[in-house]
C-alpha cells in the first residue's frame, strides 16, 4: 500500500548536535483550504495542540503525547537519574489533561514512563534515558503506520466491489499519523482497483467530514458525496449505502464504542435497515479496564463549537447549547471490530482478548 503523501507528525532532529528537536504538525484547523505545518518544540506547546485540535484522532492524539514527552525530556535539566525521571510525571500530566476520552492518550504516555523506568533500572545515564524516550517514541509513530496497514487489509476483505460507503468524522491519515483505520479501510479498497463510492457525513458541529475526510478523498481521487449527518437515513432507506465503518476513541472490553457524537444515531440507523456497521481501531483505542461503554469518560467541549460555525453565530446570542464530543454505541449495534490483528464479531470481549493474548505472546 501507498504512504498517503504526507505526514501528520513527524519529528525532526537538531541540524547540529545539542540542537533542540522539533516536530513538524499538519495544523489539522487550517484544513481544508490550507495545507499548513507548525514547529512543536515542547511538551506545552504539545498539550495546546491538542486541546486545540490542531492535532486530533485517537492514534495521532496518542502518537503527539509520546512526542511531547520526548520534547519535554530532551529540554529537562536535573541532577541526577532519578530526579530526571521524576520530573517526567508532571510532563505526563499535563498532556494527560488535555483529552480524557481518547485512551490511546493515556496508553503512549504509560508506555513512555515504562520506557524511562526501564532505562533507568539498565543504569542508563540522563543522556541514554532521553535517546531511549525518543526512540519509543519514533518507534510508537512506525508501528502505527504498520497497524494501519494490516487493519486496512482486513478491513478490505468486508467491502465489495462497487460499494457505497457512510463515514462519520474522519479517520483517515490525519488521524492516525499513519495510514488511517476506518478511512484506511476505504483507501486501501480504492488502491486494490475495486470501484467505492462513499458518503461523507459533515460531522457537526466541528464539521470533521466536511473538512478532513472530504479533504483525504479528494487527495486521493476515491469519489465521494457530502451529506449533512440528518440525511444518512434518508439514504439508507433509499437502498444507496451498503456498509457504514467509522473510527473509535475508546473500546470498551466488551465491545461498546465512543466515537464522534452522532455515532450512535449511525448506528442504530444501519442496524434498521439491516446494513453491517464496522468499527475500525487498532488495539491500542480497546481499553481493557474498562468493561463496558458506560464507564467511558466523555469529553464536553466548548459550547460555541454549537452556536458558531466559524466566526458566525447561528443562533441568537446567549443561547444555551450542550457539546458532548463523543457517545457511546453499544456493542449490539456494531457487525465487527477491525483491528490490526483481524475480523471480531460478538462476542466482543472474548474476541478482543483473544487479539490481546496474541499480541502479549508474540511480544514476549
Amino acid at each position: 500500500m501507498n504512504d498517503p503523501g504526507f505526514r501528520a507528525l513527524e519529528w525532526i532532529a537538531g541540524k547540529n548536535p545539542g540542537d533542540p528537536p522539533v516536530i513538524r504538525m499538519l495544523d489539522q484547523t487550517r484544513l481544508p483550504y490550507e495545507e499548513v505545518y507548525v514547529g512543536i518544540r515542547d511538551h506545552r506547546e504539545m498539550a495546546e495542540a491538542i486541546t486545540s485540535m490542531r492535532v486530533r484522532g485517537a492514534p495521532a492524539i496518542g502518537m503527539a503525547a509520546a512526542y511531547g514527552v520526548a520534547l519535554g525530556a530532551a529540554r529537562m535539566e536535573a541532577d541526577d537519574v532519578d530526579a530526571f525521571v521524576n520530573a517526567l510525571r508532571p510532563v505526563s500530566d499535563l498532556l494527560a489533561g488535555t483529552r480524557p476520552t481518547a485512551v490511546n492518550l493515556f496508553w503512549a504516555l504509560d508506555r513512555m514512563q515504562r520506557a524511562a523506568e526501564q532505562a533507568r533500572a539498565g543504569g542508563g545515564d540522563i543522556p541514554a534515558i532521553r535517546e531511549r524516550l525518543i526512540a519509543e517514541a519514533c518507534e510508537i509513530d512506525r508501528a502505527t503506520f504498520e497497524s494501519d496497514i494490516a487493519l486496512s487489509e482486513h478491513g478490505a476483505e468486508l467491502i465489495e466491489d462497487g460499494a457505497s460507503v457512510l463515514t462519520h468524522c474522519n479517520a483517515g491519515a490525519i488521524a492516525t499519523g499513519g495510514y488511517g483505520t476506518a478511512l484506511g479501510v476505504i483507501h486501501a479498497v480504492h488502491e486494490s482497483g475495486r470501484d467505492i463510492h462513499v458518503y461523507v457525513d459533515e460531522t457537526r458541529p466541528r464539521l470533521q467530514g466536511a473538512k478532513l475526510t472530504a479533504w483525504e478523498l479528494t487527495r486521493y481521487d476515491i469519489p465521494f458525496t457530502l451529506i449533512s449527518d440528518n440525511m444518512a437515513g434518508h439514504f439508507m432507506a433509499r437502498g444507496e449505502i451498503d456498509a457504514v465503518i467509522v473510527g473509535a476513541d475508546r473500546i470498551a472490553a466488551n465491545g461498546d464504542t465512543a466515537n464522534k457524537i452522532g455515532t450512535y444515531t449511525t448506528a442504530v440507523l444501519a442496524r434498521e435497515h439491516d446494513i453491517p456497521f464496522y468499527v475500525a481501531a487498532p488495539l491500542s483505542t480497546v481499553d481493557q479496564k474498562l468493561a463496558s461503554g458506560d464507564l467511558i469518560p466523555i469529553e464536553e467541549r466548548d459550547h460555541e463549537e454549537v452556536t458558531l460555525i466559524g466566526d458566525v453565530l447561528i443562533t441568537l446570542d446567549g443561547v444555551t447549547s450542550a457539546n458532548p464530543a463523543f457517545d457511546v454505541t453499544p456493542n449490539r449495534y456494531i457487525s465487527a471490530i477491525i483491528t490490526e490483528r483481524g475480523v471480531v464479531r460478538d462476542p466482543f470481549d472474548k474476541g478482543l482478548a483473544t487479539q490481546f493474548e496474541e499480541h502479549d505472546r508474540e511480544r514476549t
